[in-house]
């Protein structure tokens, strides 16, 4: 028997090696809904700081699914948080993650409201070690929360409600040298409970963009993960007309594929990446160069897989002294979705550093 499962076992990897090789080519050639008219919730304290709504990308359903905007503890004082934001590559759409920093860095010239006007952040400011709110623009209750003010020049109205920036249709905006160097700073990814946020708003399928047509029911919360609370707020309207493609949403025409990727537990469960191909632009020297971008790259996301791995290891041998079923269930499925979102972002990572690396025409 011992046999029988070992062999089992190894086919099991093999077959979701394959699947997640199939994967690889996947790119996303229509952008996000506009961003829905929504109203923010109250903070729920001091230290809170506002994460814009957004929307994410679903593999398995091939559908665009609202994040509603929440309220998060910054992770440090003085840290300020950079929304993500989606970018036309050349080829596809490309999502760039949200990241916290001591400086706001670019996010694609969105206008996410509440203080994110496309440049910078005008809903607070940090003194000392005490975050204060301009009630301008910021829901916030001030019998409760004192440390305040008020700057009325902010511009609080969105007209456009456009979500990606580049390609037809796109807000038209670079970043500048000081949010080049914002990306440089030290930063912090989102923080557990973001993640969290995610997956739970992943998992709701009255927030996908098939479902809701724009204009999603939970579109904003004050607490993170919190979507039947008081503080769960509804959007007002769509910003604007959305059709979602033919074959997405989530149907029975979904390949197979797709299935079978979601099932890939742990990132050393995943095949090992294939090289890019050579860059070939009949530039000698520009390939040279391409190509260490590309090794780069390449190295890095080696080095994060193995970090993932690693602590995923150690999250499964220690979970597995626990005499609680419930607890493994939910390490398994956050390992499952944590090792699918970094396949999606190697790949998008990729597919973007080789769309700007093509010759322009």
């Amino acid at each position: 028997m011992p046999s029988v499962r070992s062999f089992l076992f190894a086919l099991l990897l093999l077959l979701l090696s394959t699947a997640a090789l199939a994967q690889v080519g996947v790119a996303i050639t229509v952008g996000p809904p506009p961003l829905p008219v929504y109203d923010q919730p109250l903070c729920p304290g001091d230290g809170y700081l506002w994460t814009p709504g957004y929307w994410a990308y679903d593999y398995d359903y091939d559908d665009y699914y609202w994040v509603p905007g929440t309220w998060v503890m910054a992770p440090e004082v003085g840290f300020l948080w950079t929304p993500g934001w989606w970018g036309w590559g050349g080829e596809a759409f490309i999502f760039h993650e949200g990241f916290w920093g001591p400086t706001v860095g670019f996010y694609g010239g969105i206008n996410y409201g509440f203080g994110y006007g496309g440049v910078g952040f005008f809903g607070g400011e940090w003194r000392g070690r005490a975050f204060f709110y301009n009630t301008a623009v910021m829901h916030v209750d001030t019998v409760h929360i004192t440390n305040v003010y008020v700057n009325r020049t902010v511009i609080v109205n969105n007209d456009s409600h456009v979500a990606f920036n580049g390609g037809q249709g796109g807000v038209n905006a670079r970043p500048s040298p000081a949010e080049e160097a914002a990306a440089r700073e030290r930063h912090i990814p989102p923080v557990a409970a973001q993640t969290q946020h995610l997956q739970a708003a992943r998992a709701n399928p009255d927030l996908r963009a098939s479902a809701n047509h724009g204009k999603p029911p939970i579109a904003a919360t004050d607490m993170p993960g919190d979507f039947k609370g008081n503080g769960v707020v509804a959007a007002r309207e769509a910003g604007g007309k959305y059709e979602p493609p033919a074959n997405r949403g989530g149907d029975a025409t979904r390949s197979d594929n797709h299935a079978a990727r979601a099932t890939v537990g742990h990132v050393r469960d995943l095949a090992p990446p294939e090289h890019p191909a050579a860059p070939n632009t009949g530039n000698p020297k520009l390939d040279q160069k391409y190509q260490r971008q590309q090794d780069k790259l390449y190295a890095s996301q080696q080095k994060e897989r193995q970090k993932v791995a690693q602590q995923q290891e150690k999250e499964d041998q220690k979970i597995a002294k626990e005499n609680d079923d419930a607890a493994k269930q939910r390490v398994e499925q956050r390992h499952q979705q944590q090792t699918q979102q970094l396949q999606q972002r190697h790949t998008q990572q990729m597919q973007g550093l080789q769309a700007r690396q093509k010759p322009r025409k």
